[in-house]
């Protein structure tokens, strides 16, 4: 799956603000930001997400994100694959549109708070 799945989570022309003040513009390039490419396996749990509705097709959900990484060619052990050290928690602001095709991410705020 790696970025093209993530991007199917967003509209055509959405936009994607990175921690580091980038913005990727369309599904294009979020899911070239995002390749599960050179050698990080980066997994993350997103929990805690709250919704509000703006609208009929309209809301708003903030959720909270822990993301590290973990070398792709090591292989996975009997406890998974050993994780960087270097853990972060952060945050998502996401803006929701209901679509054809169901609800997707317009717009993504991504931040960190705290890092391990």
């Amino acid at each position: 799956a790696g970025g093209a799945g993530l991007a199917a989570l967003f509209t055509a022309d959405a936009t994607l603000a990175r921690p580091d003040g980038t913005v990727l513009h369309g599904r294009s390039a979020i899911a070239d930001a995002h390749p599960q490419a050179g050698g990080l396996h980066p997994p993350a749990l997103v929990c805690g997400t709250l919704f509000d509705t703006l609208g009929e097709d309209q809301a708003e959900a903030t959720s909270q994100v822990l993301l590290w990484t973990a070398d792709a060619d090591q292989p996975p052990g009997p406890h998974g694959r050993p994780a960087h050290p270097l853990q972060r928690l952060g945050h998502f602001s996401d803006r929701l549109v209901r679509t054809a095709a169901g609800w997707r991410i317009g717009h993504r705020q991504a931040g960190f708070d705290l890092f391990a």
